[in-house]
């Protein structure tokens, strides 16, 4: 019964992490923005009125001027800007989006932009009694495919890394074959920081060479990995190997939410896991980085995060704790201050257990001349030492 339980519970439990947040996932609210310059006739006002008006629940328009929507755009405060101008040729329609944004919400506003743009578009071709303006697409910041995947990728390899190699010391430890002091402990995190941040930055130079790893990605990996490793082993130290039954389910959260904008998740997941979920602030971070925009709010936001991550963590780490022994001791001295006899009985029981210290003989006061068995009629020796006649 409790099995069967126990496996029904699992599966709620995944699926919640996993699947749920993928399936119920639609927009509501993705933040758009429509630019028009001040200077602009009176009928293109009119009709980026009309464009804040379509788009229902599933998209947020905002009017803005131009230089405004790309420093919107800069900080992902939007996921695309619609700029609506004038041009030598007459009025022009661009759809701008940026490289750095989430790519779920960067595809969103794509869509949305390129169906305001045609309308927008065809409304201008009848006002001038004309052929309607063709809707020019615009990206910030370009990046390949390995960019707008590998962060995410990058956060669920340090997790992983740095949980392997913190599980594997609780396992040595819960064994008894080590004993690692504050030291040790701190030079494991470091260690694990190390290598990790080795294997991502290979990574990354393997998927797509022309990716930014300076000084500043490399510094971003370290800072991730050793976070990360910091915490997993806080956790394990002090819940032991039971704290992997938190920090398993964990990295599910990487590709069905961390992956996600909040606009794209519904409102419990939204509350419950995206606000928090340690793998969307590297995410973030890192593509921010690997574009080339080391200045934005989502690197600021991510350096906060992870150092605070690091900081409690270490603390966690080295933070003296006593041992077993020490736990003993202070709970014989209690049970001894309590009694009459400071000796107490179980005191001297536990050293008439102990052998003689001369030839390791315990004497249990038994005569072993009166335990050999006799034959029928026998009479018994006179003394244990004379000689037993049969």
């Amino acid at each position: 019964m409790g099995t069967a339980v126990a496996g029904a519970l699992v599966a709620v439990v995944l699926g919640f992490l996993t699947f749920g947040a993928q399936a119920s996932a639609r927009p509501d609210g993705i933040p758009v923005a429509v630019a028009v310059p001040e200077q602009a006739p009176g009928p293109l006002h009119a009709v980026a009125e009309r464009v804040t008006g379509s788009g229902g629940e599933a998209l947020d328009w905002r009017i803005v001027e131009p230089g405004q929507g790309r420093t919107l755009l800069e900080n992902e405060d939007v996921y695309g800007v619609l700029e609506l101008g004038s041009g030598a040729g007459g009025p022009t329609v661009t759809s701008v989006t940026s490289g750095t944004v989430n790519p779920a919400g960067t595809q969103v506003a794509q869509q949305a932009l390129a169906t305001a743009g045609g309308r927008v578009a065809e409304a201008i071709g009848e006002v001038r009694a004309a052929d309607p303006p063709p809707v020019e697409e615009e990206t910030i910041h370009p990046t390949g495919p390995a960019a707008r995947t590998a962060p995410l990728g990058a956060s669920a390899l340090a997790w992983i890394g740095g949980l392997a190699g913190s599980a594997l010391l609780a396992v040595q430890v819960h064994r008894g074959r080590l004993r690692p002091g504050a030291g040790a402990r701190l030079g494991h995190v470091a260690l694990i920081g190390v290598l990790v941040t080795g294997v991502l930055a290979g990574f990354l130079a393997l998927w797509d060479s022309t990716l930014a790893l300076g000084w500043q990605t490399l510094a971003f990996l370290a800072l991730t990995a050793t976070a990360f490793a910091a915490v997993q082993g806080a956790l394990l130290r002090w819940l032991g190997l039971p704290a992997m039954a938190l920090l398993g389910p964990l990295y599910l959260l990487a590709p069905s939410v961390a992956s996600q904008v909040p606009e794209m998740l519904a409102p419990a997941y939204r509350l419950l896991l995206w606000s928090w979920t340690p793998f969307r602030f590297p995410t973030e971070g890192l593509r921010s980085l690997l574009a080339g925009t080391a200045g934005t709010d989502q690197v600021t936001v991510a350096l906060w995060v992870l150092a605070s991550m690091l900081v409690a963590g270490l603390i966690a780490v080295l933070w003296p704790r006593r041992s077993a022994a020490e736990r003993a001791g202070s709970a014989g001295s209690a049970d001894s201050a309590g009694s009459a006899d400071p000796a107490g009985s179980a005191g001297s029981a536990d050293e008439e257990a102990e052998p003689d210290a001369a030839d390791g003989v315990v004497d249990v006061g038994v005569d072993e001349a009166d335990r050999l068995p006799r034959a029928e009629g026998e009479r018994a020796a006179e003394h244990r030492h004379g000689r037993v006649r049969r």
